[in-house]
């Protein structure tokens, strides 16, 4: 009989809002072992407490990093702090598990990520998407080269409301959309334009359009909006030979194929005669869906158990802090493009 490493001692700090979710599932899962929630939130401490029996909780970072039992760490707090969250546990000899976006400024990324490198220790950001059943089955496709040579991609990601007061849709949003595109295309833009307009709080986009262009020609665009009627989460990529959609919204038939294209008819004599209109069937490829969540969390405690590196890595949490603080830059500066400054 094989044996089975033993669990990953694990606590969550922040568990409300996003937080609330992180406990449920390192509480559940079968290769962790939750024996802290730190928050402070009395209210959030009470309630998991009462949920969770056995679970230990805490106002004070400090203590729950000080507990050498904790093996890993789980960081769902504001954005703006965290940075030092992280630093502080990866110093103290824990794994760690952060929310996205990793940090607010490329150098405390790459401050991490060189953390990450001395100390041997395994980082993992919450990029969510990349563990979708959904956003895989579109990478095996663009790998195997089913689509074709990739013309473009653009993503929508809006809704009316949650309005944040401490980031704007661009930090908020972006992230999702980002690391997604990263994954799927397999190489970073190489600058970045963005355009946006604070409607309802000065100084606080709450609707901005990114656009990537990529050394090969490709370009993405991603619209992002908390001031909008409908609620979006779709993503398109156009290659060559097929296209292919993915709408987040819908409950069952999340990916459709389109059979359709346009092909080159040799040499050019007039429009209509250089190029040739292809439609097709549209299908529906069959996904077995899972808790995108779960698995995320289930990946990060078997590469601590097994050695292996996250997919969503430090250095993949540095590539989207990149691009978003050219985004930012632009964003900043009225639209203008800005290359996106690479890790040397």
């Amino acid at each position: 009989m094989v044996n089975q490493p033993e669990k990953v001692k694990v606590a969550t700090i922040g568990a409300g809002g996003w937080g609330k979710n992180l406990v449920r599932n390192f509480f559940q899962i079968d290769g962790a072992d939750l024996i802290y929630v730190c928050d402070l939130d009395e209210k959030a401490l009470a309630k998991a407490e009462s949920q969770y029996p056995g679970v230990k909780v805490s106002r004070s970072v400090e203590d729950v990093l000080a507990d050498s039992k904790v093996q890993a760490v789980i960081i769902a707090t504001p954005a703006v702090t965290h940075f030092e969250m992280a630093k502080k546990a990866l110093e103290a000899g824990k794994h760690v598990f952060v929310e996205k976006p990793m940090t607010l400024k490329v150098r405390d990324a790459r401050d991490l990520a060189a953390t990450v490198e001395r100390t041997g220790l395994k980082l993992m950001v919450g990029h969510l998407l990349e563990y979708h059943p959904a956003v895989e089955t579109l990478r095996k496709m663009v790998a195997s080269g089913e689509l074709g040579d990739i013309f473009y991609a653009y993503s929508q990601r809006v809704n009316l409301g949650v309005i944040r007061q401490d980031e704007n849709a661009l930090w908020s949003f972006a992230p999702h959309d980002i690391s997604v595109i990263l994954y799927l295309f397999d190489t970073e833009p190489e600058t970045v334009c963005a355009r946006g307009e604070s409607y309802l709080q000065q100084g606080i986009e709450d609707v901005v359009f990114v656009n990537m262009r990529f050394a090969d020609g490709k370009m993405a665009q991603m619209q992002l909006s908390w001031l909008d009627p409908h609620k979006i989460r779709k993503t398109t990529i156009v290659g060559s030979k097929k296209m292919v959609v993915f709408d987040d919204m819908e409950s069952a038939e999340k990916v459709k194929v389109y059979d359709k294209g346009v092909s080159g008819g040799g040499e050019i004599i007039s429009y209509a005669d250089s190029l040739a209109l292809r439609t097709g069937d549209i299908y529906i490829p069959h996904i077995k869906m899972v808790e995108p969540l779960r698995t995320e969390c289930e990946h990060f405690i078997d590469c601590i158990r097994t050695d292996r590196q996250p997919r969503s890595d430090v250095q993949d949490g540095l590539r989207v802090v990149e691009v978003l603080a050219a985004a930012q830059e632009s964003l900043s500066s009225g639209g203008v493009p800005v290359r996106v400054a690479k890790d040397s």
